[in-house]
């Protein structure tokens, strides 16, 4: 009995290294570069706006690649399907690092936009290994802190390494990781097919691909249009609307008709799917940009703003934030199967809101309050909301598909930061005649009621009481 206990902890701790490192790759392409965005506009000659549509147009690729790649995962493999990932992943960082303009660099990053659910992936793995709640939900924790930052050291190398190296240093770095987390999870992870022998439903895939694909680029469009406004762009909106929503009907017949669908129509009727996805892509766009963008963006700027440089920017904002989140991760996890997940989740969407009212209201006038709102965000939503709402999609999926919410549920993340990319700067381009500080303002004020949306649509969220214990 005491050398199966060993061997099992061995085979953990080994997966639990694997799994991490994969995360930790993924987390860079998001992360690491917010301190560089302003250095990479400056060294690809072009403005903000494009480069902001750069990381746009990465987590709209992740968003799409998160629909359908947990699922097929079920079927060829999941430890298959993450080497696949971490491979193209590191793919795109070289076409990224090598970019001689922004078009190429777009090209990189949707590319690596196919790590997109690595995250999710990597915790439906580890609920395969390891069975107890209150230890899943401590190494969940931990897995899923990632997605605020490497502990803070990712946001402050990434500044450092643009100030000295350039950008592309960082790019280099993320080819590494990626080939590096690649051959940990060859050799330290075991392969799973749950759903072995079963037909991938790729017409399914085709058309919500289409779907959440041409939804994301109307909005991409209509967003344009709060600059100024065009007969050509309120077409191509309008079409790109009607795309979507044509494919997703086509989507929702296939589905009912399909004798192995990629989704099943009851699932997606289920209180527990809808509600989970709607309130992580309120709470992505509410939060995501504002911390990984405006924010940096303003104590960089030298007036209003702070004129912080790149590195001085990520060492007293994006690092305690990455920091707490990474401490606090382990502990909200530990605590969801006992306090209960969706209880924890409405507490750290409360302290969210809390967050971005500090930093909107009284953080742009003054550097320690908006490094006070950073860390409190770092605790409230790096190291709780998004613990949560990545453990949601994982103990809500039906058992006979369990690659399909925390799918859906890593599309709706990518979905809304993407959105969250789109939406804020472009309301802060829209209100810059009113004055830098008010436009600023209204972004996070925009965010905060965005995040308040968040928490009303938790309390339609049901409480998934297989994976909570008695306290």
């Amino acid at each position: 009995m005491g050398t199966n206990t060993t061997s099992k902890a061995a085979s953990v701790t080994a997966l639990m290294t694997a799994l991490l490192t994969a995360c930790i790759a993924f987390q860079l392409n998001a992360s690491m570069l917010s301190p560089a965005l302003v250095i990479m506009g400056e060294e690809l000659n072009t403005d903000q706006a494009m480069i902001g549509l750069s990381q746009t147009w990465f987590f709209t690729a992740a968003a799409l690649f998160s629909l359908f790649l947990p699922r097929l995962s079920d079927i060829i493999g999941r430890k298959k399907v993450l080497v696949g990932m971490m491979l193209l992943m590191a793919a795109g960082s070289i076409i990224s690092a090598v970019a001689p303009d922004v078009s190429w660099l777009f090209v990189g990053r949707i590319i690596q936009g196919v790590s997109g659910p690595t995250v999710p992936l990597a915790l439906i793995m580890l609920r395969s290994e390891v069975s107890d709640a209150k230890k899943y939900g401590a190494l969940m924790g931990l897995l899923t802190a990632v997605n605020g930052g490497i502990a803070g050291i990712d946001s402050f190398v990434g500044g450092f390494m643009a100030q000295n190296y350039g950008f592309r240093s960082i790019f280099w770095l993320m080819v590494v990781l990626g080939v590096i987390a690649a051959l940990l999870i060859v050799f330290l992870a075991r392969e799973s097919k749950p759903s072995a022998g079963t037909q991938m439903d790729w017409w399914g895939v085709l058309f919500i691909v289409v779907a959440v694909g041409a939804l994301l680029t109307a909005l991409n469009e209509a967003t344009a249009l709060l600059g100024a406004f065009s007969g050509g762009t309120l077409m191509i909106t309008i079409a790109l609307a009607v795309l979507a929503a044509v494919a997703f009907v086509l989507f929702w017949k296939t589905q009912q008709r399909s004798r192995h669908p990629m989704v099943e129509i009851r699932h997606l009727r289920q209180r527990a799917t809808w509600a989970t996805l709607l309130t992580t892509t309120l709470a992505m766009t509410g939060i995501f940009a504002v911390i990984n963008g405006i924010v940096p963006a303003f104590v960089q700027a030298a007036d209003p703003g702070f004129g912080l440089g790149a590195t001085e920017m990520a060492l007293l904002i994006l690092t305690p934030y990455a920091l707490l989140g990474w401490l606090f991760g382990p502990f909200s996890g530990r605590l969801a199967p006992v306090f209960g997940y969706t209880r924890v989740l409405r507490i750290g969407l409360a302290g969210s809101i809390v967050a971005l009212a500090v930093i909107g209201f009284f953080g742009l006038h003054s550097l320690p309050l908006m490094i006070t709102g950073a860390v409190l965000l770092g605790i409230m939503y790096a190291g709780t909301v998004n613990i949560m709402l990545n453990g949601l999609g994982v103990v809500h999926s039906p058992e006979g598909n369990p690659g399909f919410l925390p799918g859906m549920n890593a599309g709706a993340f990518n979905l809304g930061a993407g959105l969250s990319f789109l939406v804020l700067p472009a309301i802060l381009v829209a209100t810059t005649s009113s004055g830098v500080v008010a436009s600023y303002t209204t972004v996070v004020v925009v965010a905060l009621v965005v995040t308040a949306l968040a928490l009303l649509a938790s309390t339609l969220i049901p409480k998934p009481v297989s994976a909570e214990v008695a306290a």
